[in-house]
């Protein structure tokens, strides 16, 4: 006679549904967590354990998507999940074929353009996670000689202004996401958005911090439970060797710590699908210098000092 075994995860990632496994036994047991004790048995009753420890395993991994998958920290965080096979699904979004050869060209990358919402769907559907990481970047004008002083002149390629990537893109994003159901958004944006007259707004008359804002604040109201980072000064460094230190409203930028390592960054975002302490809130992230101060590896308690919903 077959017996269903019942086991509720505590994962956030699981459905609140029974998964049901079934084993040659004559009682049914309910395990409702892995600390539950095992009523007694006989040996008859199942010859090992190890298949409720299988069982346990079997449960299913969230798929996470990371948009901008081609971009220098996209990269990371890309590379991170994949690198934890056990505990997530990964997916990367990338606007160009040469963009998915340079991150592997894996079956799991996407190609999409996110300022066109039916380009990412593919890429969305069946995702538990979604963490974005596309930005507009502006681009640097010919001719400047740095031998002769002044400071280079940017701008934005036609199309990929702040308002259509940063605002309009996002939004895409948000909201394909929810019409998926998915459980969680992080969406990376930069520290200086408290201030309209930021000199990055200035880049390409792009404003690309007030539209980064704006996009933030929709996600805030959509529902869904979010993480918002605002990262320093981006650094190509090694990360975990550091403090983290979190802030809010741009405080940071009025001391010395206003950078941060992108592998950082990149971490900061995977630990946020971890804890429910990162839902609902928005943060900037700096780090001290290295060798300062002692490397975060308690990110529980990174996300418990963050109060702030925006």
């Amino acid at each position: 006679m077959a017996t269903r075994v019942y086991l509720l995860s505590t994962s956030p990632w699981t459905s609140s549904r029974p998964l049901e496994n079934s084993i040659t036994n004559h009682n049914k047991i309910r395990l409702l967590s892995t600390s539950t004790f095992l009523p007694k048995i006989e040996k008859k009753s199942f010859r090992r354990l190890g298949v409720v420890g299988a069982a346990m395993t079997d449960l299913p991994r969230p798929t996470v998507l990371v948009t901008g998958a081609g971009g220098r920290t996209g990269q990371i965080v890309y590379r991170k999940l994949k690198e934890r096979t056990d505990q997530y699904v990964a997916r990367g979004l990338v606007r160009t074929e040469e963009s998915k050869e340079k991150i592997g060209g894996a079956d799991d990358v996407f190609v999409g353009d996110i300022r066109d919402a039916e380009s990412i769907i593919p890429a969305i559907q069946g995702i538990d996670a979604l963490i974005i990481l596309t930005s507009a970047v502006p681009k640097m004008k010919p001719g400047f000689d740095p031998s002769k002083g002044g400071r280079p002149e940017f701008y934005f390629e036609d199309g990929a202004y702040p308002e259509q990537v940063d605002w309009i893109g996002q939004k895409n994003q948000i909201d394909a996401a929810k019409s998926v159901g998915v459980k969680q958004i992080v969406l990376v944006g930069s520290m200086g958005g408290t201030n309209p007259n930021h000199p990055l707004n200035s880049l390409g008359n792009g404003n690309i911090l007030i539209w980064k804002r704006k996009a933030e604040q929709y996600l805030a109201d959509s529902g869904i439970p979010y993480t918002i980072v605002r990262a320093g000064g981006l650094q190509d460094k090694d990360g975990g060797i550091r403090e983290l230190l979190v802030g809010k409203d741009d405080e940071l930028l009025q001391t010395e710590t206003r950078t941060i390592a992108r592998a950082d960054v990149a971490e900061v975002c995977i630990q946020a699908l971890q804890f429910e302490e990162s839902k609902f809130k928005a943060f900037d992230l700096a780090s001290k210098p290295e060798g300062t101060g002692t490397p975060t590896k308690d990110f529980k308690a990174l996300f418990s000092q963050i109060s702030t919903r925006f």
